[in-house]
C-alpha cells in the first residue's frame, strides 16, 4: 500500500493538450467574424474612409494658438467636476463596498443587494446619466457633476469590495475572538488594511473622470465638451484642435501627479 502511494507521488504529470491552444484560436476567430458579420464590418469601408480621415487631419493643423485663452476658464470648469464629481463618488462608494463584501457581512441580503444596486449603476453609461441630469437640472456643471459621481461609485465600489475581500483575516478573527462588535470589527480590523488601496482606486477613477468630463458638455453637462461641441458644428477645426491639444496636456500632467501619488501610497 505503502509502496503504491509511493509510486503515485512519483507519477509523472501529464503535459497540456496541444489541441487546447488550438480549439480556443479557432473559437476566438469564430467569435471575431461572428460579430464582424452581424455589425456588418468591411475592410473595404475601412480602406475607402482613410482618406476623409487624412483630410481631417490636415484641418486641425495648424492649431488656433490665440484660443487657449478662452478655453482655460472651460478646462478649469471642467477640472473642478471630475474633483467634485469623484469626491461625492468616493463618499458613496466606501460604505457600498463594505456592504457588498462578503467577509464583512455574510447575510446573502445584504452583500447582494448592495451589488445588484452597484451592478445598476455600471450598466448606465456615465454620457447616459449626463444626458437624463441634463434634462432635470439643465445645460451646467451639475448634470456633469452628477454623472461623474455616479460613474465613480460603480468603479470604486467594484474595484474596493474585491480588495476588502482579499484582505488578511487575521486580525478579524482577533477581533472576533476579543468580543468586538461589528463597527469596531470595520473600523480597526478592515479600514487600516485597506485605506491605501482605496486612496489608489480613488485617483484612477479620477484620472478617467478628467477625460469622461472633456466629453460630457457634448450633451451639455458643462466643462469643455461644450466647445467641443461648438468649434466641430461650425468645422472650426483649429479650435478643436487647440482643445484637443490643452486637454491632452492637462491630462498628462495629472496622470503623472496622480501615478506619483499612487506609487507613495503603495
Amino acid at each position: 500500500m505503502k509502496e503504491s502511494q509511493f509510486n503515485q507521488s512519483l507519477a509523472i504529470p501529464v503535459p497540456p493538450s496541444k489541441l487546447k491552444p488550438f480549439f480556443t484560436t479557432v473559437f476566438i476567430a469564430v467569435l471575431l467574424l461572428w460579430g464582424g458579420w452581424q455589425i456588418e464590418f468591411s475592410f473595404t469601408e475601412l480602406l475607402r474612409g482613410l482618406p476623409n480621415m487624412w483630410d481631417l487631419i490636415v484641418q486641425l493643423v495648424p492649431p488656433n494658438w490665440d484660443y487657449f485663452s478662452v478655453i482655460t476658464q472651460p478646462i478649469l470648469e471642467t477640472i473642478r467636476m471630475a474633483v467634485v464629481g469623484t469626491t461625492l463618488g468616493g463618499l458613496i462608494a466606501f460604505p457600498l463596498s463594505i456592504l457588498a463584501a462578503r467577509n464583512v457581512f455574510s447575510s446573502a441580503w445584504i452583500t447582494t443587494s448592495a451589488r445588484f444596486v452597484l451592478n445598476l449603476i455600471r450598466t448606465i453609461p456615465e454620457l447616459l446619466l449626463a444626458a437624463l441630469f441634463v434634462a432635470v437640472f439643465g445645460i451646467g456643471p451639475i448634470p456633469g457633476i452628477f454623472a461623474l459621481m455616479f460613474f465613480s461609485i460603480g468603479i470604486i465600489a467594484k474595484l474596493f469590495y474585491e480588495s476588502i475581500e482579499a484582505i488578511d483575516p487575521g486580525p478579524l478573527e482577533a477581533m472576533t475572538a476579543v468580543g468586538a462588535n461589528k463597527l469596531k470589527w470595520i473600523f480597526y480590523g478592515v479600514v487600516p488594511q485597506i485605506m491605501a488601496s482605496f486612496m489608489s482606486f480613488f485617483l484612477y477613477t479620477f484620472e478617467i473622470n478628467i477625460r469622461a468630463a472633456a466629453v460630457l458638455g457634448l450633451v451639455g453637462a458643462g466643462g469643455i465638451g461644450l466647445y467641443y461641441e461648438q468649434t466641430l458644428g461650425f468645422l472650426d477645426y483649429g479650435k478643436t484642435a487647440s482643445i484637443i491639444i490643452y486637454t491632452l496636456v492637462v491630462v498628462l500632467i495629472i496622470d503623472y501627479l496622480s501615478t506619483r501619488i499612487r506609487e507613495k501610497l503603495t
